[in-house]
């Protein structure tokens, strides 16, 4: 029997952060994981270069049932916290765009980073090891494990949610959650690319592997303006990713192939007078790539001597570059979602030590809980600051 003071459930940004922090508290820490290596999401984000963080972030790039929770952690463990750590270890970075910061080497920095500070304060950590039962013993937990039974005060789950099977993703926290009375905010894939039905692939087709930078996706209210891919299944590329998060199944998207054009229609009436018998697909691809502008006139069916157009045909045109309306049949779920949307439910947390309001000595962070961050390094905030503030409590 090993008996600690804290065991962390999860290797990932969150439970590493988290034992770290525990162990920097003297207490006795273990962090155990049935991966073979720890950080295996750190280890393939940003392109194997890890955008770790973003400048910017606020409460207000966050997608909760509960929106107010995840404030208290983001305020007390901020993204310059996070940067003061990075510089520490002297990890060169870069910001990208829109705020996104990313390593000048690899993402095995952070690991080892993570790593580093877990070893002085001298948490251990166990690979391969698989947690088949836990069960609340006193004023404790017992856990049941592939590597024999363990015992400690307080647990910490850090499991993550469901994206990425690939690398070993379960439901593991969502059914700790459950077996000790927690709710749970329905899940589904989030920042993932969307699927196209046959019937408008067999018009897209052309346009596979295309991108269109900068378009403005919308989904309601909600907008991103940001690269768009065309793919050989539907749509992707960051202004995708980002919308997917808000997407649901049977709701149309917006798609604004042309953000920064202004009165687009005015435009096209004075090169109809300028430009008579040039064909529509010839003057659309001064503004859009000239496979966009031949998909949108042939789809149309208005690829005709602009003399010939009407401006209820221009308006057609205009609207299919800046209005289009199309509905996508689903997403590519798990599989390539970079994270869970929804998870353990925020309100039977404490914000202030992400402690359990069900079970004393139990802790949910990270991915498993319900915050979902945008795309550009505010997942991984939440697991810095979640796990930072658990490790001050477990």
């Amino acid at each position: 029997m090993y008996d600690y003071d804290v065991i962390i459930v999860g290797a990932g940004a969150a439970g590493m952060m988290c034992a770290a922090e525990t162990a920097k508290r003297g207490r006795r820490t273990l962090l155990i994981d049935h991966a073979k290596t720890p950080g295996e999401k750190i280890r393939i984000s940003g392109g194997g270069r890890c955008n770790f963080t973003n400048l910017h972030c606020t409460p207000a790039q966050f997608i909760s049932d509960n929106p107010h929770f995840c404030k208290s952690a983001l305020s007390r463990y901020t993204q310059q916290d996070f940067i003061k750590l990075v510089q520490k270890h002297g990890i060169a970075f870069h910001e990208k765009t829109l705020g996104q910061l990313f390593c000048d080497g690899s993402s095995q920095q952070i690991i080892d980073m993570l790593l580093d500070e877990m070893a002085d304060g001298g948490a251990d950590m166990w690979l391969e090891t698989a947690v088949e039962s836990v069960t609340r013993t006193g004023a404790g937990f017992t856990l049941k494990t592939t590597q024999g039974d363990m015992t400690c005060g307080a647990l910490v789950i850090a499991s993550g949610g469901l994206s990425i099977p690939k690398i070993g993703a379960t439901g593991f926290g969502y059914d700790i959650a459950a077996q000790f009375g927690h709710s749970l905010i329905p899940t589904r894939a989030a920042l993932v690319p969307l699927l196209f039905s046959a019937d408008i692939l067999a018009v897209t087709k052309s346009l596979s592997g295309l991108a269109v930078d900068p378009s403005e996706i919308s989904h309601g209210k909600t907008r991103f303006r940001e690269g768009m891919l065309f793919t050989h299944r539907g749509l992707s590329g960051p202004s995708i990713l980002q919308i997917s998060s808000y997407w649901q199944e049977g709701d149309a998207i917006g798609v604004n192939l042309l953000p920064d054009a202004d009165d687009l229609l005015s435009a096209l009436k004075a090169l109809r007078k300028d430009h008579p018998r040039q064909m529509l697909h010839n003057v659309l691809a001064g503004f859009v790539p000239r496979r966009v502008a031949e998909w949108i006139a042939a789809d149309l069916a208005i690829d005709i001597p602009m003399a010939d157009l009407s401006d209820k045909k221009l308006a057609l045109a205009a609207d299919r570059l800046q209005k289009w309306q199309v509905t996508p049949i689903g997403s590519e779920g798990y599989r390539t979602a970079e994270v869970t949307r929804g998870g353990v439910n925020t309100r039977e947390l404490s914000s202030k030590t992400m402690g359990s309001a069900k079970q004393s000595g139990l802790y949910f962070i990270g991915e498993v809980v319900d915050v979902t961050g945008w795309l550009g390094g505010y997942n991984f905030q939440w697991a810095w600051s979640s796990g930072w503030v658990a490790g001050q409590y477990a």
